[in-house]
């Protein structure tokens, strides 16, 4: 008898199999773990690919976009496209899994329920709670869709969640970068909007100790975007009309904000399949079971195959992602390659000669660093998705009409992506050269995925200036006309 309770008792403190998912889903998600030692965002074709939960793009873990992100992104973009690529994916991932997602695959779900286990007094919800769950619809409307749209005829990129509030933003990408040491000299870089998304950050976690996953029943616009599949997702919590007793203790035992099993703030967790009285309730695909109350619809060997074949692909992501076919390989472009002279030293500190790179530039040509000797050289590393990048472009074309008999000046675009510079440039008058930088000339400038940057050469080639982070036109002016 004893030995019974014993075991019980060790069961009890072992993770359940939804903690295994959801630990199992966030190393996923963030399966380069070399990324948080180099302190860099990994760039590889993966990165096109949305994963389904909420997990930062900038993480320095992150193997993929998040979809949020991406969806504000193509919005942003959708002047000139469609976003149909995005649609498309949450219309997968709806249809199929729906905000089953929320409950096992997302990781910043996970980060509010672990921190939820801190043992103090909990909030229950109430009628205040189950308003207040109606608030992310509001921030879907506003903050991803309407803000990003707003912003089109002003050509300005604004992911306005991710921009203002987003938390997951904040931990994974914002200090999960800032934490490595590498990257001490960007924190400088901070601002009062830093400060405002981390308060933001600090409030959801500290909520997250007395309310169960608050940011996921009353700010998160992805949950918002997988509850409108509710009636139609194929895998999630499914009720038995003809066994239901309408008892309500399944919604009684529920955690989260909802009316009934399965609505649109349900997040299939399957907590409420053991409460149900006559067994109404299960977590199926289709009209396959996955959980059944007291029923485990895996054989023992089938079970330790399927977690063997589940570890295995796991083992392989991790070689894959952080071995030195790591996947990181540039990705293709429509615009012609890039070349940097590797004989000269990288990253290049105020006093060192530049690195020498040639450009094939948008609309044809070269540009050489060698053919600007004598002139100062301005370059600057931009994207068309980074708001500071795009808003400081007018800048260095005053400068080129200005000074363009003494100055140079050369816009490399980031290869992050890529297929909507030719489209954006096509709105404006610039007259300035861009090229794009695939072959790495950012980082042989001591950059890195983190925009925009400026670099000021001498007539001689010698680096007079290099910082991350905007410039204002007088800012160039004064460290451009002392050098002419």
């Amino acid at each position: 008898m004893d030995d019974l309770k014993t075991q019980k008792s060790i069961r009890d403190y072992l993770p359940t199999r939804r903690r295994l998912i959801q630990l199992y889903a966030a190393l996923l998600h963030n399966a380069n773990l070399k990324g948080y030692l180099s302190g860099q965002i990994f760039t590889g074709n993966t990165k096109y690919l949305c994963a389904p939960g909420l997990n930062c793009y900038s993480c320095p873990g992150a193997v993929g976009a998040c979809p949020l992100g991406a969806l504000q992104n193509a919005l942003a973009s959708s002047g000139n496209r469609a976003p149909s690529y995005v649609l498309g994916i949450l219309l997968l991932l709806g249809l199929i899994l729906g905000r089953t997602i929320c409950g096992y695959l997302c990781p910043f779900g996970l980060v509010q329920e672990l921190l939820h286990k801190i043992p103090t007094p909990k909030i229950r919800k109430n009628r205040v709670t189950r308003a207040l769950s109606y608030l992310k619809y509001v921030i879907l409307a506003v903050f991803v869709v309407a803000i990003p749209l707003w912003y089109i005829s002003r050509h300005i990129p604004m992911p306005g969640f991710c921009k203002y509030i987003c938390p997951a933003g904040t931990f994974g990408g914002a200090i999960g970068l800032l934490a490595n040491p590498v990257n001490g000299d960007k924190l400088s870089m901070l601002d009062i909007l830093f400060t405002r998304k981390f308060i933001i950050l600090a409030l959801v976690f500290t909520a997250s100790v007395f309310l169960y996953r608050p940011f996921c029943r009353f700010l998160c616009p992805l949950g918002a975007v997988y509850g409108f599949f509710a009636k139609v997702n194929i895998v999630g919590v499914k009720v038995e009309e003809d066994k239901c007793t309408r008892c309500g203790l399944c919604v009684g035992q529920c955690r989260m904000d909802i009316r009934r099993v399965g609505d649109h703030e349900c997040i299939h967790c399957a907590e409420c399949v053991d409460v149900c009285p006559t067994g109404a309730i299960a977590l199926r695909a289709g009209k396959r079971p996955l959980r059944e109350k007291k029923k485990d619809k895996t054989s023992g060997a089938g079970r330790y195959v399927a977690w063997a074949a589940a570890l295995a692909v796991l083992a392989g992501v991790l070689v894959y992602f952080n071995g030195p076919w790591s996947g990181q390989a540039e990705p293709e472009s429509a615009a012609p390659a890039v070349t940097v002279d590797e004989s000269i030293p990288v990253g290049p500190e105020v006093g060192q000669r530049g690195p020498d790179f040639t450009a094939p530039l948008y609309g044809g040509g070269d540009f050489s660093l060698a053919d600007t000797l004598g002139k100062v050289t301005v370059i600057n590393f931009w994207a068309t998705w980074c708001t500071p990048c795009v808003n400081e472009l007018p800048h260095f074309q005053k400068l080129y009409e200005t000074y363009g008999d003494d100055v140079a000046v050369i816009a490399l675009h980031s290869d992050l992506v890529t297929d909507d510079v030719d489209a954006y440039l096509a709105g404006f008058d610039y007259t300035i050269p861009f090229a794009l930088d695939d072959s790495g000339i950012v980082a042989a400038y001591g950059g890195s995925t983190m925009l925009p940057q400026t670099i000021v050469l001498d007539r001689s080639g010698v680096v007079t200036y290099n910082k991350v982070g905007s410039v204002t036109y007088e800012v160039l002016e004064s460290l451009v006309t002392p050098l002419l």
